[in-house]
């Protein structure tokens, strides 16, 4: 049926229509093609595979690495009544084995996964008995070694595609170079390459570039001045902290935001913020996946990121509603300096990633050839803390080894406590008859959970002991006792963040590191930092067509709005005239040094304030300059130009 899709999205996402290119990306999907959607932050990619899973038949697989967001889109859906189930690192393996069979034998529509179960022969063998619909690769950049944020799990969803030879695959990504966007394709064996992308330009939004030494007086002064929801990036937890309590002392709504927060706690600040109690939240980059908040007006960043991709997505927060919104980096030269020390720290010796390794392996008592697959409640801090281990060094050593495919790491995610009945109600019946110091503690668990015979339920046991006048403690230890005796099965609640071991933990010393592949990351991720620094650096290019030509845009033109843009509508010329009249400025002086009354007989045509407003742009530009005589000359270009990438 032609018009099934709007049907779809107006039964459950109640629009009437669709954003441009939705429509074609889900065609594409109905007519079994493999498809790469290449849309901006908040650019509405989860309609595009969510409406054509339920316009066909079977389960669709979401395969995502970031767990609050899959949290949340199960949440969604099931809200819209629709069945959805996820898996993720910290589940236990009957958690796992209920939502699997039920994907082959319920309702369940989507089941998102996490990629590192993959790895899991369970789980392969499990999607090979399903009836799929589609395989749906969100972040799909994460595919990609030319990518920033690689994740040698995504390399094994090719495996699934061999189960499932006929179901199409979607590739979702808001930022992918050209050869990123490529090697997505082939990664996933594509039949044949198939793209949708939408422009990344965002005319409402306004990139501006200040340099300042005091960047916390300008953050102030800014957040005076622009009205509404903001959010403020640093790069550590400690100053969050610092510049929320800044910004409080200003008369300015703020609260800060890390992954090292309580679950519970994140959710309420990040709750307070979405519906306006808090205004302004200072924030690492914890913050933000997943939040589709349509109008934020302001997004500062008061460090430089570490690539123009992560700085795209961060800043694209902004102004999701279409109307006007800032994008602002604060920055001097110890930010660059910065930025510059972090390739180093960031890519520890061999050696040392190896002593982390083995450290890791002792603190979580995993023996020689085992523990893949396994899941540990990993606190970073008391890692760090119990050996003694540089915090930054070890992080890096951590993230390398999660790029070399032998960990996986998750942020804190809160997990309610669960059980599942794994016995009959005839079993069950006989079990309180020869155990009647429990019957009532288990009729009182069917009467307040629904459904727990064919699924893992949610169980509050302060509620539980309060109903029936236990101590928290007692509820625990009966409900241990029943899953010990194999009458159901007790998942207590999960609050801390997760380290999975996805390859059998191997002796140090032996540890195979490519090295090369090291060295290929460390070159790419300076070349990234190179561009971020041209980026903030340059003064002679719109910074909208910066952004949209590394991300492989043709046909550019002037956004009007960034703060390259702006200086140079002050001149009161077009394009043309500024392109001429700079440039026979710019011949001149290169040829010798030139007096003001020189450059006005020059420029003849154009009146004297506009000559001087040229003069003055130029200038500021770092085109020209005047030299101790106070005549122009020609500024030595510094560095490359901004938008230059190193291939």
């Amino acid at each position: 049926m032609p018009d099934k899709p709007l049907q779809i999205l107006r039964q459950y996402w109640k629009h009437d229509r669709f954003r441009p290119l939705q429509e074609d990306i889900i065609q594409s999907l109905l007519q079994g093609n493999d498809t790469l959607a290449l849309l901006p932050t908040g650019g509405g990619k989860s309609v595009c595979f969510q409406v054509p899973a339920l316009a066909l038949e079977g389960v669709c697989i979401v395969i995502s690495p970031l767990i609050a967001l899959m949290k949340d889109q199960v949440e969604n859906l099931t809200d819209k009544g629709i069945k959805a189930v996820a898996v993720y690192s910290g589940m236990s393996r009957d958690a796992v084995d209920v939502a699997l069979d039920n994907c082959i034998y319920g309702q369940v529509k989507f089941l998102y996964l996490s990629p590192e179960r993959l790895l899991s022969e369970l789980v392969k063998e499990r999607i090979a008995k399903m009836k799929l619909s589609m395989i749906a690769v969100d972040e799909a950049h994460c595919i990609s070694q030319w990518g920033y944020d690689f994740r040698p799990p995504y390399l094994r969803i090719a495996e699934i595609r061999e189960l499932h030879p006929g179901t199409p695959v979607m590739a979702l990504t808001a930022t992918a170079t050209p050869e990123v966007r490529d090697d997505i394709m082939k990664q996933l064996a594509f039949r044949k390459p198939n793209f949708f992308t939408k422009s990344f330009e965002r005319k409402n939004l306004s990139y501006l570039v200040y340099h300042v030494e005091d960047k916390i007086t300008r953050m102030v002064e800014i957040l005076s001045k622009v009205r509404g929801t903001g959010v403020v990036y640093v790069r550590n937890r400690k100053r969050t902290r610092e510049f929320a309590k800044v910004l409080q002392q200003h008369k300015i709504s703020a609260d800060y935001y890390h992954a090292g927060l309580h679950p519970e706690l994140r959710s309420q600040k990040q709750d307070d913020w979405k519906h306006n109690r808090t205004r302004i939240m200072v924030c690492t980059n914890a913050f933000g996946m997943g939040i589709d908040k349509p109008d934020v007006r302001i997004v500062i960043h008061m460090d430089l990121p570490d690539n123009l991709e992560s700085y795209y997505q961060e800043a694209g927060r902004g102004g999701r509603d279409e109307q006007s919104a800032f994008a602002i980096v604060l920055y001097n030269e110890s930010d660059i300096l910065d930025l510059k020390n972090r390739r180093e720290s960031s890519f520890p010796p061999i050696k040392e990633i190896k002593n982390v390794y083995q450290a890791l392996a002792n603190y979580l008592q995993v023996p020689v050839n085992s523990g893949i697959g396994v899941s540990f409640d990993f606190e970073i801090t008391r890692f760090i803390a119990n050996y003694n281990f540089n915090p930054l060094t070890t992080l890096s050593c951590l993230r390398l080894l999660e790029s070399e495919g032998l960990i996986s790491l998750t942020d804190a995610v809160f997990s309610p406590s669960k059980i599942h009945f794994k016995v009959s109600n005839f079993d069950l019946y006989n079990f309180q008859v020869s155990h009647p110091r429990y019957d009532l503690f288990i009729k009182t668990i069917l009467r307040s959970c629904e459904g727990v015979f064919d699924d893992f339920v949610r169980i509050n046991e302060p509620e539980l002991a309060n109903r029936l006048q236990f101590t928290y403690d007692d509820v625990v230890s009966r409900l241990n006792y029943l899953h010990q005796a194999g009458i159901l099965s007790y998942s207590p609640r999960k609050d801390l963040p997760q380290l999975t071991f996805t390859q059998p933990r191997e002796e140090a010393t032996y540890l195979s590191i490519d090295e090369k592949k090291y060295l290929k990351r460390k070159e790419l991720y300076i070349s990234k930092s190179e561009t971020v620094i041209s980026y903030v650096t340059s003064t002679h290019l719109c910074r909208s067509m910066v952004l949209l030509d590394y991300f492989g845009e043709t046909g550019l033109h002037r956004c009007g709005n960034c703060d390259y843009c702006r200086e140079l509508n002050k001149l009161d010329l077009n394009a043309i005239e500024i392109e001429k009249f700079s440039t026979q400025v710019t011949e001149k002086v290169a040829s010798g040094p030139a007096t003001m009354e020189e450059i006005m007989v020059l420029l003849k045509p154009l009146n004297s304030e506009k000559i001087l407003h040229l003069i003055t742009w130029m200038v500021d530009q770092k085109m020209i300059k005047y030299n101790n005589s106070g005549r122009l000359v020609i500024s030595k270009p510094k560095g490359k130009k901004s938008g230059d990438t190193t291939k």
